[in-house]
């Protein structure tokens, strides 16, 4: 079968494209990393793909706000390729950096919620770098996140994590229409922080640190109302490999991201 091709979109300050393309072809796709200026100079297209991802970084210095300016070119420069590439159904993923532009730009949780959700400092009111354990939230619209019957365990590293609302009501627009795709978690029995089936008891509120950016009702992920459109916080492409589990060396593993991504090109294997 032929793989799906993934877009892996690079601007001015991303530094996580290699390690999402990895997870990409790890998951059965064909991933190519492409500049902004490669897209701007139509060099490459949208409609030639079947996945996109924005991976982390630091895009344009976060000048004005991380995810600021790389939104303003989502939004100015690729709207119209952009909007007919999500209308398609074809599957988006933002990851940290990625997934603040795409809040930003209006694509999360999607032109319904306009300016009421975006991606702020953490409460810390520092850099948050360490290992986070991912709840998938079973009714979920995300496609992405279908079929998870483990926690993910993977890192965060950001400034400007924590989700944030405008408004209240807010909170249960989101879990009503089955929005929230992935919240932070702590078991209840330390005893069995190394189970990750989701039948393992979670404390109804994670703390910080479990929370590390204070991000409301310890929500790590949203989707759009179509399910395609994804974004976290958390890098799940720095845990595809068994080796890469923190506690590997004690025999500990499972709660790979690497299902995240196939969950993905699933999804775009069917444009293909």
């Amino acid at each position: 079968m032929k793989r799906p091709r993934v877009l892996i979109m690079h601007a001015p300050g991303t530094n996580r494209d290699r390690e999402a393309a990895l997870a990409c072809e790890l998951a059965g796709g064909d991933p190519e990393i492409v500049h902004i200026n490669q897209l701007i100079a139509g060099e490459r297209a949208f409609a030639d793909y079947q996945m996109l991802v924005l991976p982390g970084g630091f895009s344009y210095g976060d000048d004005l706000g991380a995810g600021r300016l790389w939104a303003n070119d989502l939004y100015h420069r690729f709207r119209a390729d952009l909007d007919a590439f999500v209308a398609s159904g074809k599957p988006v993923m933002g990851i940290c950096n990625g997934f603040q532009a795409l809040v930003k730009a209006g694509y999360l949780p999607g032109p319904d919620i306009p300016q009421q959700v975006t991606l702020t400092r953490n409460r810390s009111g520092r850099f948050e770098c360490r290992w986070v354990r991912l709840r998938p939230v079973l009714d979920s619209r995300c496609l992405f996140t279908q079929g998870l019957d483990e926690d993910v365990l993977c890192p965060v590293a950001h400034g400007e994590g924590r989700l944030a609302l405008a408004r209240t009501g807010t909170t249960s627009t989101l879990w009503h229409n089955g929005l929230v795709a992935l919240r932070y978690v702590v078991p209840v029995d330390p005893a069995q922080a190394g189970q990750l089936s989701v039948n393992v008891p979670v404390r109804e509120h994670a703390e910080y640190p479990y929370n590390p950016n204070g991000s409301v009702d310890d929500i790590a992920g949203i989707c759009n109302r179509a399910g395609n459109v994804f974004g976290l916080m958390p890098h799940p492409e720095d845990h595809i490999f068994p080796i890469q589990h923190p506690r590997w060396t004690r025999g500990e593993q499972g709660g790979m991201g690497i299902q995240l991504f196939r969950n993905g090109i699933r999804a775009a294997a069917l444009f293909v």
